[in-house]
């Protein structure tokens, strides 16, 4: 059975991962809530087969995928504001008056904290490499890779040809391998 207190774990990874691809705060939002209400709406369907966060990441990507293709076709207003809300709220509600953990939102085990540290720390170093990218750049990697669209739907969306879009991945590809080997397999895992 899926609680709202094991989906909260993850929720902040989701808000970070679909403001890189949508480059708008109150879309990504918007996306992350889809996906959270559709896992708890199917939540009979999680066999376990999977990890918890891979499962709602997959429907968070497809729910991506919808709104890029959705803004292909529509002027998105509210990526023309500024920033509408903060984040600060979601957060306050994890922790009573008395900034203790509200009972639902309190973290389960953590298992062996030495080996997540080492896995969360690779992705914020992968996650600061990419960044680093030209933002365009990261898009067209993060649609193909992480997304999965097929070049062709890249080159779509983007309005590239599919050899600027072959060079595009290249040098995303290049510019990562570059930025990990420089600040993650030789250097000891110490960021830039």
């Amino acid at each position: 059975m899926i609680d709202n207190a094991m989906l909260g774990e993850i929720r902040h990874d989701m808000i970070k991962f679909a403001h890189l691809q949508l480059r708008d705060e109150s879309l990504a939002e918007d996306v992350v809530q889809e996906a959270l209400a559709a896992a708890l709406t199917s939540a009979n369907e999680f066999a376990g087969r999977s990890a918890l966060k891979t499962w709602v990441f997959a429907i968070l990507r497809h729910k991506i995928i919808d709104q890029i293709r959705l803004q292909s076709r529509t002027t998105n207003i509210s990526a023309m504001s500024q920033e509408e809300e903060n984040l600060d709220q979601t957060f306050d509600r994890l922790f009573q008056t008395n900034a203790h953990w509200s009972p639902a939102a309190r973290p389960h085990d953590w298992g062996d904290p030495e080996e997540s540290f080492r896995q969360q720390r690779f992705w914020e170093i992968f996650d600061i490499c990419l960044k680093k990218l030209p933002e365009n750049t990261a898009r067209v990697f993060m649609m193909r890779e992480f997304l999965e669209f097929e070049t062709a739907e890249v080159c779509q969306e983007l309005a590239l040809t599919t050899s600027n879009c072959n060079v595009i991945l290249h040098r995303a590809r290049n510019g990562l391998r570059r930025c990990l080997e420089k600040n993650w397999f030789t250097t000891g895992e110490q960021p830039c």
